[in-house]
């Protein structure tokens, strides 16, 4: 039998939230004794809302407690280097939300402070537990589709976060892109050799004005040959679009958008068909549970 885990959850925002829903109902070894947010009553209401034991405003209290032996970090990403070495100096094993950083130096002392204290650490790239992600990986890494050639990943969102986000996102690339980047890597099983890329503001000019942009397309040469694009925009009103296709030397594996129901409705109008489901939330609750 599995030992249980407790956990303390740091930071009580939307993805706060809803890892501690997931770890309170979803997740049977798992034991959330606390959550944290700087703003108190946010994690009071979670911990009410899930009957989380301690809601506190001050992080350290989760790192001074002996009985946790684990952290999800969730708090803003200016945070979570320093989150991370605070909680490997406390000995807890650490679950963080992406990216580590900004900065490649605090990263790189961020991973020194974890590999120092001998604890886990892993980053929240939740696509790679995807059911259809993972079946991709597994057609290139099992050699199903021969060497591959092409890889295509498109990633938009269905509307673009507020810009006071925007403002200390770190940009499209560091925010959303990032996601893309590691399923590059993941699905293709090398490394990038050349990147390219072109962006626009096609969305919001008010995006622009904030010092980013809103669409992108980036082209990947990887050490094994093959070549791969990324688009990405931050508005597709029809939901949010996932799609990933690799083509090799022997055959070609895709996987489409996740909908609410298969059924496909054929009249005098046209052929219609359920939308993509809404966003990331609906669309990777099961890999955030993997």
């Amino acid at each position: 039998m599995t030992q249980p885990v407790t956990l303390g959850i740091i930071g009580a925002g939307r993805i706060g939230k809803l890892h501690a829903e997931h770890l309170v109902y979803r997740i049977p070894d798992a034991r959330v004794a606390a959550i944290s947010d700087i703003l108190p009553e946010a994690a009071q209401q979670c911990a009410a809302r899930l009957g989380i034991p301690h809601a506190y405003a001050d992080h350290r209290a989760i790192l001074d407690d002996e009985t946790i032996d684990a952290v999800v970090i969730c708090s803003s990403t200016n945070t979570h280097a320093q989150m991370i070495e605070e909680a490997a100096a406390a000995g807890k094993q650490i679950f963080c939300e992406k990216p580590i950083d900004f900065s490649l130096e605090r990263i790189d002392r961020a991973l020194a402070a974890v590999e120092r204290a001998g604890v886990k650490l892993q980053i929240g790239f939740n696509r790679r537990f995807d059911a259809n992600f993972a079946r991709i990986h597994a057609a290139v890494a099992n050699g199903q589709i021969g060497d591959p050639h092409i890889l295509r990943i498109t990633s938009r969102d269905p509307a673009p976060p507020p810009i006071s986000y925007i403002e200390v996102s770190g940009g499209i690339f560091l925010d959303m892109t990032i996601h893309d980047f590691d399923m590059a890597r993941f699905l293709i099983g090398s490394e990038v050799e050349e990147v390219y890329a072109a962006g626009a503001v096609s969305v919001d000019p008010a995006i622009g004005k904030a010092g980013d942009i809103d669409t992108a397309v980036i082209t990947l040469k990887f050490a094994n040959g093959c070549l791969g694009t990324i688009d990405n925009s931050r508005q597709a009103v029809y939901g949010y679009d996932q799609r990933v296709e690799v083509f090799g030397s022997r055959g070609m594996i895709y996987s489409g958008n996740n909908v609410a129901n298969q059924a496909t409705l054929s009249d005098a109008q046209g052929v219609h068909a359920a939308l993509p489901l809404y966003f990331f939330v609906e669309r990777y609750v099961d890999s955030y549970i993997a």
